[in-house]
This record gives C-alpha cells, structure tokens and sequence, in this order.
C-alpha cells in the first residue's frame, strides 16, 4: 500500500485499464478487431491499449463509452488510477 501526502492510503498494485477493456471484449464477444471497427480507429491501437503499451485517452474513453455503455470518466478513472499508482511507485 502506498500513503499521499493527505495520508489517504492507495494500493500499490498498478492494473492498466487495458485489463478491464480485455474482460468487456471477450465478456461481449468481440474481438479486438470488431472493437477497432466499432470504434473507426486501428485494430492496432486496441492491441495496445489491451496489452497494457497504450493509455486510454479521452477520444477513446468516449468511443469506449458510446460501444459498451460504460461511461468514458470510469474509463478516464482507470487510467488515472493507473497512472498515480505507478507515480507512487517511483517515490
């Protein structure tokens, strides 16, 4: 566990929101490639953020959002928990 300043207490497990994006494809039934379709973006682009090698950006979390329901600030959520996890880390 990780402590900020404010003495509020973070888990210093670090799970990229391309895990969660990984469990809502194959629980839909898609595949990575059919979500890029959904999307108009490149099933490269997908590849990545499910392989933990890209972030979810805001333009994602949207198109994320109008696919899956889910809306695009729990995705943004994700990434920044991600993101401060990981700079907790370097401290």
């Amino acid at each position: 566990m990780a402590t900020d300043v404010n003495g509020r207490v973070w888990s210093d497990l670090a799970i990229h929101p391309g895990e969660a994006l990984a469990e809502e494809i194959e629980a839909r039934q898609l595949t990575q490639k059919r979500l890029a379709e959904l999307l108009g973006r490149p099933p490269q682009l997908v590849n990545e953020i499910v392989r933990g090698k890209k972030a979810i950006t805001p333009d994602a979390a949207v198109g994320l959002e109008r696919v899956f329901g889910i809306s695009a600030k729990t995705w943004m959520n994700m990434q920044v928990d991600y993101e401060l996890t990981l700079a907790y880390q370097r401290l």
